[in-house]
């Protein structure tokens, strides 16, 4: 019978959320899923690739939340500045980012730098759609404008206090408004 990635990486999601990056074990995660460890490493040859699984599609499922708060937007603009602000929010808020940011900052950190490119692409291709689903039209690159948005994300995630009051819904958009619009043109 074919393994579902997703009984897998429901289980790996749960392992990290209870017990962190660094107690979350391939061994504990088999378990949890009621397989054996070498079926989760036949989908998943390292820790490290399981866990980087985990994280995009736990974005992913993050971003269908944010599509879901801007969905009645008309417009780029309104999406992106809501957007930024709901995304935002939802980082500040999220059960495992929460969990793993402050038991682990070490270890994540990575998985959104150093070996952060599948998040990083996955966030990027969720924006430019949102920017292509609503028919607007730039000058500049949308991957290119969408890439920078989401390591800015990243960055107020990482480092949230600054001059910029990130727990503010309102400072936000603010900043979306004054900063990140003007990009598009």
């Amino acid at each position: 019978m074919p393994v579902d990635d997703d009984l897998i990486l429901d289980a790996a999601v749960d392992e990290l959320r209870d017990y962190g990056l660094k107690r979350t074990s391939v061994d504990n995660v088999a378990r949890r899923a009621g397989l054996s460890r070498a079926t989760v490493y036949r989908r998943f040859e390292s820790k490290n690739v399981l866990v980087q699984a985990a994280l995009v599609r736990e974005s992913a499922r993050f971003f269908g939340e944010i599509v879901a708060a801007i969905g009645p937007l008309p417009t780029a603009e309104e999406r992106l500045v809501e957007g930024f602000v709901v995304g935002l929010r939802k980082v500040r808020t999220d059960a495992l980012l929460t969990r793993l940011l402050v038991s682990d900052p070490e270890e994540l950190v990575p998985y959104l730098t150093l070996r952060g490119a599948g998040v990083i692409a996955a966030a990027s291709e969720f924006l430019v759609s949102q920017y292509a689903e609503v028919g607007g039209t730039m000058t500049r690159d949308p991957h290119v404008l969408a890439e920078m948005l989401v390591r800015l994300a990243i960055s107020f995630t990482l480092t949230p206090d600054g001059s910029i009051a990130v727990a503010d819904d309102d400072a936000v958009r603010d900043f979306a408004r004054g900063y990140l619009v003007p990009l598009m043109s």
